[in-house]
């Protein structure tokens, strides 16, 4: 079995693990943690891991130079994208969350399926997507 664990590193790890937690209808498994947190899904696999941006090496938190600062334009390299099954509800998810909007929703994505892109705390573009059209 092969699963990704893609990990973004953010100014504040509660509060994104909170967003993400919302729109994407998720739970997180370090809820309230400042330096890493996991958003997972109902059936344990996991959407999205959380680690802030900070020092690495000797002193630091963690090894990986990629977190320790920020090095161009955030969200540059990164664009988020999350098929879900309950398109209309995370829609309202992403307005409860007062996302800003990116793109509303529309089927001119390239997948032919619904979609919009909102931007989370950290300014990353993040997509979700129709598992099927609605």
């Amino acid at each position: 079995m092969t699963r990704p664990w893609p990990i973004l590193a953010v100014a504040d790890v509660a509060k994104s693990a909170a967003w993400y937690g919302g729109l994407l209808a998720a739970r997180n498994t370090h809820p309230g943690a400042t330096v890493f947190d996991q958003v997972v899904a109902d059936d344990g696999t996991v959407l999205l891991c959380l680690h802030h941006w900070g020092p690495s090496g000797p002193g630091g938190d963690h090894v990986w130079p990629s977190l320790a600062k920020r090095t161009s334009e955030v969200g540059n390299g990164f664009l988020g994208w999350f098929v879900v099954d309950d398109f209309d509800a995370a829609w309202a998810r992403a307005q409860a969350l007062g996302a800003e909007v990116v793109e509303a929703p529309n089927n001119d994505n390239g997948t032919g399926m619904p979609a919009f892109a909102v931007r989370d705390p950290d300014g990353y573009h993040v997509v979700v997507n129709a598992s099927r059209s609605s």
